[in-house]
């Protein structure tokens, strides 16, 4: 991942993001990382896409009025738009504006999460902190060799936090289950090519008893595992993250989630665009220009994989084990409370939409 030769118009977060990678080529001064603008603004270079409004960069999540405030929703999926006549209690559902006009932002959204629709409310607050240990297990000595990363995951977070790890010498194994391909493969062929670049890669059928074992081999050579899958669903196939924490000494076990474990909200769906305004981005947006609006493109996702990436390396330096949930939306809330040109940069962010999110860098 070389640094862009483009330049990013000045996506809010983008220095709180470089302060992150920043640490964690202090962890490996070796790394040759990319700058923060370029990471945040990589898919918007490839697709060529403007500085949003109230319609996502990528166009599958969107703000509703709602009756008492606004609501984001998330329709990547093809299935979910067959769940919005139970969103709404309705036979069908034509029109969305005057379908939110009825319905109370908090009804809407807790509608929506159990339904296991992508969905945040405008004046909402993460229900979990960024990053929380839910297991601790023996210390190892000094790392003697380069770190061994097992990544599970799909889209964008948890495979930028691969891609930055490997970019830190580690050896990285992306696992492609059969079955449950990486969607953005097709639809982000780009992207998706720049964030599996340097990882090998081991496919899997997780439905046998076979490829469980086979899985099971791969955690156990591992230093750092990366996965966001639901809590039911590892125990399912017969894993405990915290259990091989507790195991195996100096296991880093990094779990991506859209909000966390806690309760109900470890069922919770979350991509990028909404898990960002649940993180309270779109209402720092409102309170500084007036706007309804996203920030960035799926900013959620880029800022937790390079959290993830600099939280999973500190401790693989230190030889902690340590199983660690990190919750997309409370990442997006702590960027903003440790950001300090927020409300500059959201008042420039205002004033560009609909312009390139991302422009030609100017020779100098």
């Amino acid at each position: 991942m070389p640094r862009s030769p483009l330049l990013t118009s000045a996506i809010p977060l983008t220095g709180w993001a470089q302060d992150r990678l920043d640490r964690l080529a202090g962890l490996v001064p070796s790394a040759a990382l990319p700058e923060a603008g370029a990471l945040l603004g990589e898919r918007a270079a490839s697709q060529g896409f403007s500085v949003p409004a109230r319609i996502s960069c990528h166009g599958g999540c969107r703000f509703y009025r709602a009756r008492d405030g606004w609501v984001a929703l998330n329709l990547a999926r093809r299935a979910d738009r067959d769940l919005l006549p139970a969103l709404f209690s309705s036979d069908s559902v034509i029109d969305l504006d005057a379908a939110f006009a009825a319905i109370a932002q908090d009804e809407a959204v807790a509608r929506g999460r159990l339904l296991g629709m992508a969905i945040a409310g405008l004046s909402e607050s993460p229900v979990s902190p960024a990053l929380a240990v839910t297991a601790r297990g023996p210390v190892r000595g000094a790392p003697a060799r380069r770190p061994r990363v097992l990544d599970l995951t799909a889209l964008w977070a948890g495979p930028l936090a691969g891609r930055l790890l490997h970019l830190c010498g580690a050896h990285v194994t992306r696992v492609v289950s059969a079955g449950r391909e990486d969607p953005l493969e097709d639809s982000d062929p780009v992207h998706f090519a720049s964030l599996a670049a340097g990882k090998a890669s081991c496919r899997l059928d997780l439905r046998t008893g076979e490829g469980r074992a086979q899985l099971a081999s791969l955690i156990a050579r591992s230093d750092i595992v990366i996965e966001a899958a639901r809590p039911r669903a590892l125990r399912q196939l017969g894993f405990d993250a915290d259990q091989l924490v507790r195991e195996h000494p100096g296991l880093v076990w990094l779990t991506i989630t859209g909000h966390g474990i806690a309760a109900e909200a470890g069922n919770w769906v979350g991509f990028g665009d909404d898990t960002a305004v649940a993180g309270g981005l779109s209402a720092r947006l409102l309170a500084a220009t007036g706007q309804v609006g996203f920030v960035g493109d799926a900013i959620a996702d880029p800022l937790s994989g390079i959290l993830a990436a600099q939280t999973a390396m500190a401790c693989h330096r230190r030889g902690e084990a340590a199983r660690i949930v990190l919750s997309m939306s409370a990442s997006v809330a702590l960027a903003i409370a440790e950001d300090r040109t927020l409300t500059r940069d959201l008042v420039a962010w205002g004033k560009r939409v609909g312009r390139p999110l991302v422009a030609p860098a100017v020779p100098c």
